[in-house]
């Protein structure tokens, strides 16, 4: 009769522990079905489970496991695990797997608390939980601290749109985001990456900026609100405010686009895609004036706006060409993903507006970023707690990895 024994070992960490004890169960030629391990704070928890050969015994095997723990100084515990018990978990590994990533300032227990209070009603198992972000100082004022951890879970939930929403209740009550993704073979292997460009690579909307230097601020701001908010057409509304702008200096132009002031995080984004490999682009209802600047900071791949069309040294309050709408970002996103022959399960969109919807819905990976209330509800995923830079954790990487 085959037995098998789950081998529980907690104490403090220190090198060759792992070699010790395997050392004995190689002697008996003990075969493993499962092994894990976890260090916080040089505290060890080793898990193996172990099948016993049928020419031993358990007996000397634990005995010699037993005695070489207290050598090293931990603990170990044993648990003997029934056949038909074994079984039944190796047949859930078809279940559907998920990842949920909770991005903050700082990470609490509250927030842990109700996430997976959420997890638990939804009859999901947590499989690991881990950090992502970097260790944080104790003096850090947690004004620019990036914290993350993620939880593989198991099962399919009772039902994803209210588990969704619950998960956005505790986003606006606590100050957390938190992503549900599944944990599928292109989470990781994600290639091109397309922005919105006003609110999202930069802090304002310059179409804002361009109406203020031109004296009809008020007017051309409401229009925006509505616009982003998703409450009138925008193409129309465009048209409107870009007719606002008739008369302005080219010079005002330039002024402000040495001035733009960048979204938090994403310099080292654009570092990091750069380095890994990654495609980039702006898909803005914004001006190519302005996109073409940030594509030469940021060292963006392609770029596509509205061009604002000039005489004489003045805008004329037209664009030239075809207005990039929403309809138009989605279709250049795919048009993009299709040149570099990319999958669109492979694209992450980013956007903030109600007019960014269409490109995140068709990308693999489509984030709101501090984006509109509509536009979170709406969106699949959204960060509001963290900079550009945050977009990372949800692909799984550790800041220790792209440090």
């Amino acid at each position: 009769m085959r037995e098998i024994i789950l081998l529980s070992f907690t104490g403090e960490d220190k090198p060759g522990l792992s070699s010790s004890i395997t050392e004995i169960l190689a002697k008996y030629r003990i075969d493993i079905l499962d092994i894990g391990q976890a260090v916080i704070h040089n505290a060890l928890s080793l898990g193996i489970l172990a099948q016993v050969p049928k020419e031993f015994e358990a007996s000397p095997v634990l005995k010699d496991i037993l005695f070489r723990s207290h050598q090293l100084g931990i603990q170990v515990r044993f648990y003997p695990v029934e056949e038909a018990t074994y079984e039944n978990w190796v047949a859930q590994q078809g279940k559907p797997r998920y990842i949920i990533t909770l991005l903050a300032r700082k990470i609490t227990a509250e927030h842990i608390s109700k996430v997976t209070a959420i997890i638990a009603a939804n009859n999901l198992n947590i499989d690991q939980i881990s950090r992502l972000s970097g260790r944080i100082p104790l003096q850090e004022t947690y004004t620019q601290t990036r914290a993350c951890i993620e939880l593989f879970v198991r099962g399919e939930p009772i039902d994803k749109n209210k588990m969704r929403a619950s998960f956005l209740d505790i986003t606006d009550e606590l100050g957390v985001d938190i992503a549900f993704q599944e944990d599928d073979i292109f989470r990781r292997f994600r290639r091109l990456v397309g922005f919105d460009m006003d609110s999202t690579l930069i802090e304002v909307e310059v179409i804002d900026e361009l109406a203020k230097a031109a004296g009809v601020g008020d007017k051309v701001s409401a229009i925006t609100e509505k616009a982003m908010r998703g409450e009138i057409d925008f193409t129309e509304s465009f048209r409107r405010r870009v007719g606002l702008l008739e008369g302005l200096d080219e010079s005002v132009l330039a002024g402000i686009a040495e001035r733009l002031p960048i979204t938090e995080g994403a310099e080292r984004l654009f570092a990091i895609l750069k380095t890994l490999g990654f495609k980039t682009a702006i898909l803005s209802g914004g001006f190519t004036y302005f996109a073409r600047h940030l594509q030469k900071r940021l060292g963006i791949d392609y770029i596509y706006a509205n061009e604002l069309e000039i005489e004489n040294g003045k805008v004329t309050g037209k664009v030239t060409g075809q207005v990039v709408d929403g309809k138009r970002k989605a279709e250049l996103l795919q048009e993009i993903a299709k040149k570099e022959g990319i999958r669109m399960e492979q694209v992450i969109a980013v956007g903030d507006g109600a007019n960014d919807l269409p490109m995140l819905s068709v990308a693999g990976l489509g984030i709101a970023f501090r984006a509109k209330p509509i536009v979170k509800e709406s969106a699949e995923h959204s960060i509001s707690t963290l900079g550009l830079d945050g977009i990372l954790y949800l692909l799984g990487f550790r800041d220790r990895e792209v440090a």
